[in-house]
């Protein structure tokens, strides 16, 4: 009983020893300022180098890491029934069956372009949104940007959400020459 009660004295002190040691680590390294310290858990996920494992909608991919990410700054028409694709409906009066079509069109588009590719994340000023997906901006390994890319190819709406605003602009321009030369969706 003394020996395991010992082992389990010597185990508690190696565990304490190896947290401050790692404390006073983090503080020599973050000098003055805010103090951040975490224990990492599981695999990190180079979001630098990722797989697009499938693509659920025009603007939503899932990650070889079973995380799904919004694309930053566009909206496709609903492929899927949703209180979204009623609303679109009244919002646009369009029937719910033109709008699926247009949806999977989108679909289509965005799934060419990039599932079982490799691509990089770039995040704005929110990393998630409400439904806890990654909100991103996407480039392909060749630079392509894959959310420039499906607006300039009009397969988009802008949805701009701020404080994600970084490329609004440039994407309100892609749109306009996309609308004005009947490209994707506004055949």
């Amino acid at each position: 009983m003394a020996r395991r009660q010992a082992k389990k004295s010597k185990l508690f002190l190696v565990f304490l020893s190896l947290l401050i040691a790692g404390i006073s680590y983090a503080v020599a390294q973050q000098g003055e300022g805010e103090l951040r310290f975490s224990f990492p858990f599981g695999k990190k996920y180079d979001y630098n180098d990722i797989l697009v494992r499938r693509v659920v909608d025009g603007d939503t991919l899932v990650l070889e890491t079973g995380e799904r990410v919004r694309l930053i700054g566009i909206d496709t028409p609903e492929m899927h029934e949703s209180n979204k694709l009623y609303r679109d409906a009244q919002r646009t009066k369009q029937d719910i069956k033109t709008i699926q079509e247009l949806g999977r069109q989108s679909y289509l588009f965005t799934k060419n372009l990039v599932e079982g590719k490799r691509v990089r994340l770039e995040f704005d000023v929110e990393k998630y949104d409400k439904y806890k997906r990654l909100l991103a901006y996407v480039f392909l390994a060749d630079g392509t940007f894959v959310n420039a890319e499906i607006v300039r190819q009009g397969y988009a709406n802008l949805l701009t959400i701020p404080p994600n605003v970084k490329y609004s602009a440039f994407f309100l321009k892609l749109y306009q020459e996309a609308r004005q030369n009947r490209r994707g969706l506004w055949k």
